[in-house]
């Protein structure tokens, strides 16, 4: 383990009596720009920073409205594609959701059991246990772009929520 390295440049600059001397530019590679070239970042020249035409820009006030990632700010809407205008959108609202209700196992186990002994094992197939999945579409369209959100249904009550914040949404579109 005392060979020097072939793939080492400079002679005797290596092994335990040399420890390794940190230089000030790291070697050229990835995320590293060659010494005396310009910095550069993830392989792109660097710009100088200018707004972009399609990122959203914070409009004056507070949020009035959000839903999903849609947020009504003022007399805009911001979305993660950029900004339409509030006036004249469209707004649609998609219910994509199920409620599933069936018997729980652990009342039917309780009913054959309790049923061996007293009857009332019967009353435990009464139980109910409800499951709502799927999602809530919302849509909004305004000045010919379109933005599309999915709204995770938690309960058979989101629906109804979500048709009062979109309802809302409509009548500030409509100012």
């Amino acid at each position: 383990m005392t060979e020097q390295n072939p793939y080492q440049s400079g002679a005797g600059d290596w092994g335990p009596g040399h420890p390794p001397v940190p230089s000030d530019t790291p070697p050229p590679g990835y995320g590293y720009p060659a010494p005396g070239a310009p910095a550069q970042g993830y392989g792109f020249p660097q710009q100088p920073a200018a707004p972009m035409s399609g990122a959203p820009m914070p409009a004056g006030g507070a949020p009035v409205l959000a839903i999903g990632d849609i947020t009504v700010m003022g007399d805009q809407i911001i979305t993660p594609a950029g900004q339409l205008p509030l006036r004249g959108a469209i707004w649609n609202a998609t219910d994509m959701s199920h409620t599933e209700e069936k018997i729980p196992t652990h009342a039917i186990v309780l009913a054959i059991v309790f049923f061996l002994f007293c009857l009332l094992g019967l009353l435990f197939l009464l139980m109910k246990e409800r499951k709502t999945t799927g999602y809530i579409q919302v849509t909004v369209t305004s000045a010919g772009r379109h933005h599309q959100t999915m709204i995770p249904a938690h309960g058979p009550e989101t629906f109804p929520a979500i048709m009062g914040q979109v309802n809302y949404a409509r009548s500030l579109s409509s100012m």
